[in-house]
């Protein structure tokens, strides 16, 4: 649009696309290529021009309303923060917090080139192919400068490489990743893996870029629909058996829903999630009531289930719900769980249950108040009391659970924040942490400083391609409580452990970033390291 001359200005339709985080919308617009001036203008000059209100806002000039943003970084950079905000001329912070970001982050973030996908979009009406361009076996990484790997209790740098290697007007050698067949065989110098007697590897130069382990996506139906306004692309809502029958050729009451029977594959929201590192979801059945059923772990790289590697774990946790905003009330709800927790209920139901009970499956809860959050901590004492074992008990959503972090930790109960900055929506919502600049510290740090394991997920399927920038965001959020190491777990090993993931992370998926890692607002994923399907994506 602006390449035509047309006008563009960024809106917010909260929650998804939060009205708190309405810069966040020019960064991505920057990310993606619009320029600078006119990604900031999106936001500030020109709404006001199109609104007809230029001549008192949307500019710093004599005589124009005085409402002005200190921002503590670049408003183009991840995570900026106001330092202050004055209305006419006012501060309406009392005591702002925020956290020292990195020199880099006080300029506009150098972006990486997405012309080739902008023509594409322009050339395909909007609808590019998304495949990978082509499929290979052997690659050889150049200019790494560093390679993250997946470690026993987490997620960690597992080398890295002196940044003059990457002088190509030098004769020092460049440092090297080696694939065979999917899987990483070498990391060191040209010399050290032996490239020159390398036949027919294909060669990607990172740029000084990173080898990053897979993102996993949560939260959102991502692998169970593709076109959210046509019914006929959807799996559709399971019944819910304390509002309704569930017809007898299902199971009756008994009968428990697979997400891997609904999943769908190459779907758009998946493919541009693949684009933009996340390789892996984990989903549950869709559900009206309390029961959604079992989840599944994916590959949302695969183009069909029959392919090797791509339904990775057909069965990780048993998924549930507990809401205020429908029949039958609450406490019954919290009963019903109760009794199938402790040997009550029929057919599979009675079985899963019973897997849960004794802690070999995990329970999730989609729970948002800090009451029904505290009844199911409660709950889960009373039935590990009963049966002698722990109950692994992963709460989702969890909007109000910072007022109970020092309980949910003790109780050894996990939390998956969804979305990861929490917004409410509704009551039961209402007593969130915001983040700084109204707290010093934000509701995923003081989760983990009470010794809670944290996950995130997003709601929409179309954000799951923003994954990396939410984890990114939570460890500048916090820097003195949520490492670098730690915001790439909420999105990988931590949030897996949290929904009943069983299955190695040597297996899993490694992702290459031109430019930059991970976090970083200059990097580009070009390619998909997968060792389940033997091959690397090039995209």
């Amino acid at each position: 649009m602006a390449d035509n001359g047309l006008r563009v200005v960024m809106k917010s339709d909260h929650p998804v696309m939060d009205s708190r985080y309405l810069v966040y919308e020019a960064q991505q617009a920057h990310f993606y290529g619009l320029p600078a001036n006119l990604a900031l203008a999106s936001v500030t000059t020109t709404p006001a021009t199109v609104l007809g209100l230029d001549h008192r806002i949307g500019f710093l000039k004599p005589g124009y309303d005085a409402d002005v943003v200190i921002w503590d970084s670049h408003p183009l950079a991840l995570g900026a923060t106001p330092k202050q905000v004055y209305i006419d001329g006012i501060p309406q912070i009392d005591d702002p917090h925020v956290h020292e970001k990195p020199p880099v982050f006080q300029k506009a973030p150098v972006t990486p080139n997405f012309d080739k996908e902008a023509a594409q979009a322009v050339k395909y009406e909007g609808l590019p192919p998304l495949q990978p361009s082509r499929r290979a076996r052997n690659v050889v990484f150049v200019n790494v400068k560093n390679v993250w790997s997946r470690m026993d209790d987490g997620v960690g740098i597992e080398q890295t490489f002196d940044a003059s290697t990457l002088d190509r007007s030098s004769d020092k050698e460049y440092t090297v990743v080696v694939v065979e067949n999917g899987n990483i065989k070498c990391t060191g110098t040209r010399l050290t893996c032996r490239v020159e007697n390398l036949v027919g590897y294909e060669t990607v130069d990172l740029e000084g870029g990173s080898l990053v382990p897979g993102l996993t996506s949560f939260g959102s139906p991502l692998g169970l629909g593709d076109i959210d306004g046509e019914p006929s692309t959807q799996d559709g809502a399971v019944f819910d058996p304390l509002s309704g029958t569930v017809p007898s050729i299902v199971g009756g009451d008994g009968a428990v829903i697979r997400a891997a029977d609904g999943l769908k594959f190459a779907t758009r929201d998946a493919l541009l999630a693949y684009r933009s590192g996340v390789t892996a979801g984990i989903t549950a059945p869709a559900y009206l009531g309390v029961l959604s059923g079992l989840g599944s772990y994916f590959s949302i790289g695969a183009s069909n289930k029959l392919e090797q590697g791509a339904l990775i774990q057909e069965v990780t946790a048993l998924h549930v719900s507990v809401k205020p905003d429908r029949n039958p009330s609450v406490s019954t709800q919290i009963a019903t769980l109760r009794r199938l927790l402790l040997g009550g209920g029929s057919g599979e139901l009675h079985t899963v249950f019973s897997r849960v009970a004794s802690g070999n499956l995990t329970l999730v809860v989609n729970a948002e108040s800090a009451d029904i959050i505290a009844t199911l901590v409660a709950l889960k004492k009373e039935v590990d009391s009963t049966t002698g074992q722990s109950l692994k008990l992963t709460l989702v959503g969890a909007a109000e659970a910072h007022l109970l972090a020092h309980e949910i930790g003790q109780a050894g109960v996990g939390v998956i924040l969804v979305p990861s900055r929490s917004f409410p929506i509704a009551w039961e919502q209402k007593d969130i942490l915001p983040g700084p600049p109204l707290t010093e510290e934000s509701v995923i740090a003081t989760l983990i400083a009470h010794n809670v394991t944290v996950g995130i997920g997003v709601i929409e399927k179309w954000t799951a391609q923003n994954t990396r920038f939410d984890a990114g965001w939570a460890a500048l959020d916090s820097p003195t409580h949520v490492s670098r190491e730690q915001a790439l777990a909420l999105v990988t090993t931590d949030l897996e452990k949290l929904l009943g993931v069983e299955v190695p992370g040597k297996d899993a998926d490694v992702v290459a970033y031109r430019g930059g890692d991970v976090f970083n607002f200059g990097s580009k994923v070009v390619a998909v390291v997968s060792p389940r399907r033997s091959s690397v994506d090039l995209l």
